[in-house]
């Protein structure tokens, strides 16, 4: 327990702190229209030893903080032994980071985080990150009167002005798009499409189900890893965990959002995952999949004007040759067939100018950013 200026940090122990921990933004964020409550159930399955493969390689601490007895903020330390191997840089991570505008509340939050990475030898703290690179990740800096995404961490704008107070600075951005979907696929996107899929023999699967998908889920995980290799942070999933992804996620997305691409043997080329946004319906669920978050969830997937992209791949032999063409090209036609209005791509790496080249074809708008920080110690 560290206690500084009547702020008492005390380290997550047992099931019953850490509901206290999973339910402490629902209460600073109560009444706020663009914070998007995670289900609280997720929540647990991410941060219990027991639920998340990701213990396996991470070293993990969750501390709460106290005034008067009353919960004033949390924060989370992750050592992902995977990312350090893989980087060779000693950094700690914090996540899950809330806290109310005290910069006592703030300072004492991160400071319990580097004394722990000191003590275990690490060179820096960076975040806000999860245990992988789909956990939400990223400190909001602009956008904050536009609505969250379920996939997107949400905070109030003094959070990084306690950072930056704090010896924090920019490690780097991600930036998010809306884009318009347009009445008909553009030519140009049509035309590229034709001529690639022809050249490489490349097909689009398809799917009466979402049972369809699954054979392919290992696949799809694979050339996820070796597509996303390069860019920061990334560490590729072990199979436990695409084993946990598959089960906690294949099921729940129509599947007509989801377009995988094939080679003419039959592997995967290329995809895309997108889903119905279900930002106001996670609002009015509040947390909970009883007694009637899930009725506003199913309304959600079955109409909707918006979607949230999720991931979009290429497999690295593939790529820089127009296959994105093709996953665009097909998406896009089942966004008119659907009355699809609007796309939020979710985050990109700022440095990302490949992904972001595709939205040139689009009406778009660039609305949000948000930040990793560091702080060397």
């Amino acid at each position: 327990m560290l206690v500084i200026m009547d702020i008492i940090i005390k380290e997550v122990k047992n099931k019953k702190d850490l509901k206290k921990f999973i339910s402490f933004p629902y209460k600073l964020y109560k009444g706020n229209k663009y914070w998007i409550p995670p289900l609280r159930n997720d929540e647990f399955n991410i941060l219990y030893k027991k639920e998340n493969p990701a213990f396996e390689f991470c070293d993990v601490k969750l501390w709460l903080a106290y005034e008067n007895e009353e919960v004033v903020g949390r924060i989370a330390g992750i050592i992902n032994y995977r990312f350090i191997e893989k980087w060779k840089n000693k950094y700690a991570r914090f996540g899950w980071i809330d806290f109310v505008d005290d910069e006592n509340v703030s300072k004492a939050l991160l400071n319990t985080v580097e004394n722990w990475a000191r003590e275990k030898g690490m060179e820096a703290v960076h975040g806000p990150l999860g245990f992988t690179d789909l956990d939400p990740e990223g400190m909001l800096i602009e956008g904050f009167d536009e609505l969250g995404t379920i996939a997107t961490i949400y905070n109030y704008p003094y959070y990084s002005k306690h950072l930056e107070k704090s010896g924090y600075s920019k490690d780097i951005d991600w930036i998010e798009f809306e884009v318009k979907v347009p009445e008909k696929v553009p030519e140009k996107i049509e035309r590229i499409a034709n001529i690639v899929e022809k050249k490489y023999k490349l097909t689009a699967l398809q799917t009466k189900s979402s049972k369809d998908l699954k054979p392919y889920a290992k696949e799809i995980f694979k050339v996820l890893n070796d597509a996303f290799e390069p860019l920061y942070g990334v560490v590729p999933l072990t199979e436990k965990q695409v084993e946990k992804y598959t089960e906690h996620y294949m099921g729940i997305i129509p599947h007509k959002y989801i377009s995988l691409i094939l080679d003419e043997s039959g592997k995967v080329a290329a995809f895309v995952i997108t889903m119905p946004s279900l930002s106001k319906a996670f609002q009015k669920a509040n947390g909970r999949l009883l007694p009637f978050g899930f009725i506003h969830i199913l309304k959600a997937l079955k109409n909707n004007d918006l979607v949230d992209l999720y991931l979009i791949a290429v497999r690295p032999d593939l790529q820089g040759k127009g296959v994105n063409a093709i996953i665009l090209y097909k998406i896009i036609q089942t966004y008119i067939d659907n009355k699809i209005e609007r796309a939020e791509t979710n985050i990109e790496l700022e440095n990302n100018k490949k992904v972001q080249a595709q939205w040139k074809f689009f009406e778009h708008r660039q609305h949000k950013r948000r930040r990793c920080f560091i702080k060397h110690l």
